[in-house]
């Protein structure tokens, strides 16, 4: 059981109240409302790098699901397999880059991603040769726009873990990202 109340997204007001009844009907945006002016800002940067960023959706689904498995997040991990089937994820990859061993099925580039995601979230800051290897690879707004995502789903998983929030029941089978 949830740490905090789940709101009736119906029943939230104002411009969070539309925010929430615009996404789909996740337990994250139930018990968002328990902070209303910081919830619309969460909101507004998680659609920013969901759908205004150039980083490629298949590299942001990487860093997401690996950002999520390195956090123990299983909500986030649990949502994150849909968007990234979505994005155009093979199941070999989703499975793999949330193990221990997930070079075998990426590539290089993915590969990359993911090694620089890992140093990032267990070491703060990654090796200067790293960084240079993702700054060349993805140039400087994918690269700003990938430390970013990995930022915001450390805080995401945080805020599941802590709060407890429980896959929906029963669980939805498909998640769209809102395009507006």
């Amino acid at each position: 059981m949830a740490r905090m109340p789940y709101f009736d997204v119906n029943e939230v007001t104002g411009p969070l109240g539309e925010l929430v009844r615009g996404r789909p009907p996740l337990n994250l945006y139930r018990i968002l409302p328990n902070a209303p002016e910081t919830a619309i800002g969460f909101l507004a940067l998680g659609r920013a790098i969901l759908v205004k960023s150039a980083l490629p959706a298949t590299l942001r689904e990487l860093a997401i699901l690996r950002v999520g498995a390195l956090c123990k997040a299983p909500y986030e991990i649990h949502q994150h397999r849909r968007v990234a089937r979505a994005a155009g994820l093979p199941q070999a990859k989703i499975e793999a880059v949330l193990g221990p061993d997930s070079t075998k099925v990426l590539d290089s580039r993915e590969a990359l991603v993911v090694a620089f995601t890992d140093a990032v979230v267990r070491d703060v800051k990654a090796p200067d040769e790293l960084y240079a290897r993702v700054a060349k690879s993805l140039g400087d707004q994918q690269t700003m726009e990938l430390l970013v995502t990995i930022g915001y789903y450390m805080l995401v998983s945080r805020l599941l873990e802590n709060l407890e929030v429980e896959i929906e029941n029963p669980p939805l089978e498909h998640l769209e990202i809102p395009r507006d």
